[in-house]
């Protein structure tokens, strides 16, 4: 009989891998974009590979139509009226993501 691989490690040791690369596409983003953005295209694979979805915060951190690694200097980001707009630098496509406005600043804006 063939054994089960144990799933919960496997997606543990999937996840780390994956904050990994992103932090090293960080840290070579500067000297090495092209380096960086092999480093999200890798994680982006060992997500798939391994059915992991990749974390929120993960997902922000590339552009979803060309695979680009959004730096500070490789994007964007514009905050209004409820939305948060990225617009990569690298293909110059917009990624729209709705976000909340606390009630306290909505409340001083009233009058």
């Amino acid at each position: 009989m063939r054994r089960r691989k144990d799933g919960q490690k496997a997606r543990e040791l999937a996840l780390q891998r994956m904050e990994r690369l992103f932090i090293l596409a960080e840290e070579a983003h500067a000297a090495h974009p092209e380096r960086s953005d092999r480093y999200v295209q890798i994680a982006r694979k060992i997500s798939s590979r391994t059915r992991v979805r990749m974390p929120r915060q993960l997902k922000r951190l590339f552009c979803r139509h060309c695979g680009g690694f959004l730096s500070a200097a490789a994007s964007k980001v514009r905050l209004r009226e409820g939305v948060l707009t990225t617009t990569c630098m690298l293909c110059g496509q917009q990624t729209r993501r709705p976000y909340r406005i606390p009630e306290r600043v909505l409340a001083e804006k009233s009058p």
